[in-house]
Formats: C-alpha cells, sequence, structure tokens
C-alpha cells in the first residue's frame, strides 16, 4: 500500500462513501420496509463501486489489501467490541417505579454521561439505554430524550480518560499522559451544563403535553423503586473495557513488535497482518459476552425486549461505511497538513467537522500528527511532538463531542437509535436529528470557541 501516492487519489473516488451516507438518510425516507429488506445490498453495492474502480486504478492486490487491512484492523475490533457490550448490556435489567419525569431523565442522563468515561461511551450507552427507555415507556413524546442520551452519554462523556472515546485512547497510546484528559473537565461540564438546562425545559413542555392529554406512568406492579437483575454482568463490562486498555498497551511492548517496530501478528494476505494485541481483545471480548449469556437467565433479556436486530443493523451498515471511506481518509491523511490550519479554534472545528462523518479515531490521529509536526516549543510532549495545551484540547474535543452531530459520528449514535426504533420510540430520521444539533449543539460550541478558544491564535 506504500506504492499508493494518497495525494494524487482522485475525488471521485470518495462517491460511494457519499452514497452509502445519503442512502443511510435517504433510504428510510423513500420506503423504510423496502430499506430494511435490502439494506444489505444496497451497501454491498456501493461497496462494489468503490473496489472496482480503486482496483483498477491501482491494481487488485493493493486493493485487495486496502479493503482487507480495513475490515481486519478497524471493522472487525470496532464491531466485536459493540457486539460484546450490546450483549452484555442486554443482560442487565433495571425495573422499579422509578417514573420518567424531566428530573428523573436529567438524573439518569448524569448517570450516564459519568460513566462514560470509565467505562466508555458504547459501553455507558449500552449499558443506560434500555433502563431510559423503560422509564419513559409510558411517555407518547420521548425521541427527544435519546437525542440528548446520544448528546450526552455517547459522545461528549468519553472525553475525561483514554477509556472514554477511541481518539483519547489513541492519543494515550501515542504518549499523551493518561490524566492529562482530565484537563477536559472544565469544558465537559460547561456543555454538559448546557444542554442539561436546554433538555430540562425540552422534555418539561413535553411532559407536560403528556400528562395534560391524560397519560400517566403503571407503577402497579413496580414493588420496589429501584431493581436490578443481571448486575454481575458489570464484572463483563469491566472485563471488555480491560481488554481494549490492554490491546493499546501491548502495543508498546517489546514481545508483541517485530525487529521493526511493527505489530507481530497473524499474517492475512500483502502487507495486512492482523495484530496479536487486537487478536487477545478479541478473543477477551467474545468471552466475556459468551460468560455474560451462560450466567445469565434468559428473561432478564425477555424483560429488556433484547432482540440482535439492533447489532445487525449497525454491523452491516458500518462495514459499507468503513470500506467506502477509505479513499476520503487517504485524502485527509495526505493532505491534512495543508489546509492551513494554525491555531485551536481551526483545529477544533475542522477536526470535529470531518468527526461528525468519518471516523473519529483516523480524523484524530491526522490533525494529531498534524500538529506535532508543526515545530511548537511548548506544549504536551507526545511521540508526533510537542502540541501546545489549547490545541491539544481543540483536537480532542472535536474528535470526542462533534461525533454527535450525525447519528454516524460515533458508533453507540446508530446503536442508541436502532434500540430506541425496535422499542417503538420514533426516532427523528437523519436528517431530522441533524436538525437537532444544528439547533442544540451547534451553538454550545460557538460557546465553546468564545470561552476556550477565542484568544487563542497560535497555542
Amino acid at each position: 500500500m506504500e506504492s499508493i501516492d494518497y495525494s494524487q487519489i482522485p475525488l471521485v473516488l470518495c462517491i460511494p462513501f457519499v452514497g452509502v451516507l445519503l442512502s443511510i438518510a435517504i433510504g428510510p425516507l423513500i420506503n423504510e420496509t423496502w430499506w430494511e429488506k435490502h439494506m444489505l445490498k444496497v451497501i454491498i453495492a456501493w461497496s462494489i463501486a468503490f473496489i472496482i474502480p480503486f482496483a483498477i486504478l491501482y491494481g487488485a492486490g493493493v486493493m485487495g489489501q486496502t479493503v482487507l487491512e480495513c475490515i481486519f484492523n478497524d471493522y472487525l475490533t470496532f464491531i466485536v467490541l459493540l457486539f460484546g457490550l450490546y450483549c452484555v448490556a442486554g443482560n442487565i435489567s433495571v425495573d422499579g417505579d422509578l417514573a420518567g419525569s424531566p428530573r428523573v431523565n436529567i438524573i439518569l442522563l448524569v448517570i450516564g454521561t459519568a460513566l462514560a468515561s470509565f467505562i466508555g461511551t458504547t459501553g455507558a450507552s449500552m449499558l443506560m439505554v434500555r433502563p431510559v427507555i423503560k422509564m419513559n415507556a409510558w411517555r407518547q413524546k420521548k425521541a427527544h430524550i435519546m437525542v440528548f442520551f446520544i448528546f450526552l452519554v455517547s459522545n461528549i462523556g468519553g472525553c475525561l480518560t483514554p477509556i472514554g472515546d477511541p481518539p483519547m485512547l489513541m492519543g494515550f497510546s501515542r504518549g499523551v499522559p493518561f490524566t492529562w484528559s482530565l484537563k477536559l473537565f472544565p469544558l465537559m461540564a460547561l456543555n454538559v451544563i448546557l444542554l442539561l438546562v436546554i433538555f430540562y425545559f425540552v422534555d418539561t413542555r413535553a411532559y407536560r403535553t403528556d400528562v395534560a392529554s391524560g397519560l400517566q406512568p403503571d407503577i402497579s406492579k413496580a414493588g420496589s423503586l429501584f431493581e436490578i437483575k443481571g448486575i454481575h454482568n458489570i464484572i463483563f463490562i469491566i472485563m471488555i473495557v480491560i481488554a481494549v486498555v490492554l490491546s493499546g498497551v501491548l502495543q508498546h511492548v517489546s514481545a508483541f513488535l517485530n525487529e521493526d517496530g511493527d505489530l507481530k501478528g497473524i499474517h492475512i494476505f500483502g502487507e495486512v497482518t492482523f495484530a496479536y494485541s487486537s487478536l487477545i481483545e478479541v478473543a477477551i471480548i467474545l468471552l466475556a459476552a459468551f460468560l455474560s449469556f451462560k450466567t445469565t437467565a434468559r428473561k432478564v433479556r425477555k424483560a429488556n425486549h433484547f432482540t440482535w436486530g439492533a447489532i445487525k443493523e449497525v454491523a452491516v451498515l458500518f462495514i459499507g461505511i468503513f470500506i467506502t471511506m477509505q479513499p476520503a481518509l487517504m485524502i485527509l491523511k495526505a493532505k491534512g497538513a495543508e489546509l492551513g490550519i494554525s491555531n485551536a479554534i481551526e483545529f477544533f472545528w475542522v477536526t470535529g467537522a470531518l468527526s461528525s462523518f468519518l471516523d473519529n479515531t483516523p480524523t484524530y490521529l491526522v490533525f494529531f500528527t498534524t500538529s506535532g509536526a508543526m515545530g511548537f516549543a511548548h506544549g504536551v510532549s507526545t511521540m508526533a511532538g510537542v502540541i501546545p495545551f489549547s490545541i491539544l484540547v481543540a483536537i480532542s474535543a472535536g474528535a470526542v463531542f462533534m461525533g454527535a452531530n450525525t447519528y454516524i459520528g460515533n458508533a453507540p449514535n446508530f446503536m442508541v437509535k436502532a434500540i430506541s426504533d425496535e422499542n417503538g420510540i420514533r426516532m427523528p430520521s437523519f436528517f431530522g436529528y441533524l436538525w437537532w444539533s444544528v439547533r442544540y449543539l451547534v451553538p454550545v460550541f460557538l460557546i465553546d470557541t468564545l470561552i476556550f478558544y477565542i484568544q487563542s491564535k497560535v497555542v
């Protein structure tokens, strides 16, 4: 793959990626039944629309390596992590007579947001999504609750530790101190407070409308304020978190590196290798999912309305996204330094805008590497070079926070949408969700810019 000059890749190869995004956005709007039935065929068609022209331009061997590298070293670990957390969290059932109200929902959002930095945004989302849905099952107007859930739990809450979100883990694996991300707390706190205030007013209005229409929660069979079944599965969530962190740590252990400093692993094809560190991560996650199912009664999953539909949908859509977005990532890697970005404001918005539609981890790495190569003398010392504090904050916040801008900006976003849809919540369409982001997230990010970046021209 070294034979490819990324800077010369034609933009036309990005059309299939745009096609996938438009299909996800428009398909369900035109005919939801048809889309659900033929979604896999559409994704395969767009993937082929990338693979064939790419093979013609660069050869079948290079194409094969590109696709296999994407599948084994990006998609496989990604989907196995989602699968593991989906399985384990589905075996934890929360019941009780807590009814969804603005105050209760704020408490749930705060808990989920706090958990995100310690068990990851995916872990927190999968753990909290069903309790939130259950407690608001009596309400008619509730899609907004899940939208703000995605904003806070699935994205913004994951910035405080390397465990919270993949971009932060990538920074840690490249020399950013483990505790450095705690410095993002003031920025995160501001965003959380602003969004919770907005949510309170939005939810209060919806809550009053529901109550005025005669709706009320049925708590006659609850029996207790709060009851958790399958709580032992927390052990398996911790097991999965450890697997993710361990994989990052092992990448720097000499026993897992060859004489050239590359990761040892199972040879797949050409230059593609499935690293042993990733293999260990996958094995531990699958073991955790298996043990979770073997040690949890089926009635717990039944109480959660557990099905395989959501994870199947995510698996199908994201394999198409991962494959077809390769040209866009290649171009970004080649020309990221040519964008003329030099200050924190620009790093924040460009990293964030691209992370909204591309995978936020490679986007983070592109601008992390770009900023490290700019020759700054003061800041955080990393493997990429010295990065000024404000710029590293901007890149980190842009990648993590703005993943909330679209359903595909971060993996948990679409998982939450799919689970909500399965449970009868009519979630906004792709563009409908984007409109929620424009109305509520973008103004908050503008406030971030004014308070944290506006005085930072270079550092």
